[in-house]
């Protein structure tokens, strides 16, 4: 059984999440788009990148490939799916996940290190956590902006779907800390199922010690 990370023209963290992935132990393998999934992976990978240049939407294009039919039967099937960065675009636009990811406030890419508090820990991304803890992963992005209507905000609220939320050091909710203006300081939300999510900060950027913090490695040990 093996995680498939699925590759699109433009995707370039691909190769980062499979060593991430194969660090902790995890077997991993890179899916070309065009291939389809392999037959009942253990889990799938929508990476970070620039898939087709971020051209109408970024995600908008890779959310239309036809692999995408196949991840959404995955999800329907119980597979465990993390989109990050684009593939969080990606997984937003192709329905795996509710709301939509837009242009930073600041309109411009940012990339550099932010803090997140976990709001769920009762999914195989949070499992090693509590609710509140706080852990620091990089973002690099210039389409990072969560945005949902008050009606999805509230579903997603209610139904406590919202993973992750961008604070201070301390754990604090407040504008200074949200990097990109993401409504109710969103950076990560779970489908209708908690073992479909989508993120925006990079945890496969923050597993291997000798380049960094090893916060983001709890998140992908979510697909053992």
């Amino acid at each position: 059984m093996t995680v498939a990370i699925i590759r699109f023209g433009g995707s370039n963290c691909d190769r980062d999440t499979l060593r991430a992935l194969s660090h902790l132990g995890i077997d991993a393998e890179i899916v070309w788009h065009e291939d389809g999934l392999p037959e009942d992976p253990s889990g799938i990978v929508l990476p970070g990148g620039f898939s087709y240049g971020d051209y109408l939407r970024a995600g908008a294009m890779a959310a239309r490939a036809p692999i995408m039919e196949d991840v959404r039967g995955a999800a329907d099937d119980g597979t465990p799916i993390l989109g990050i960065c684009n593939g969080a675009q990606i997984g937003s636009e192709g329905g795996l996940t509710p709301g939509a990811f837009t242009t930073n406030r600041s309109a411009r890419f940012q990339c550099e290190p932010v803090f997140l508090r976990v709001e769920n820990a009762d999914t195989p991304w949070t499992a090693a956590f509590d609710v509140g803890d706080v852990i620091e992963v990089p973002i690099a992005h210039g389409e990072g902006r969560f945005e949902i209507d008050a009606d999805g905000l509230s579903t997603l609220q209610e139904n406590d779907r919202i993973l992750f939320r961008y604070c201070d050091a301390d754990g604090e909710i407040s504008e200074a800390a949200n990097p990109n203006g993401s409504t109710d300081s969103v950076a990560g939300v779970l489908g209708t199922d908690a073992h479909v999510a989508v993120m925006m900060p990079h945890p496969e950027r923050a597993t291997l010690p000798d380049i960094g913090g090893t916060d983001g490695a709890p998140v992908l040990e979510g697909f053992r």
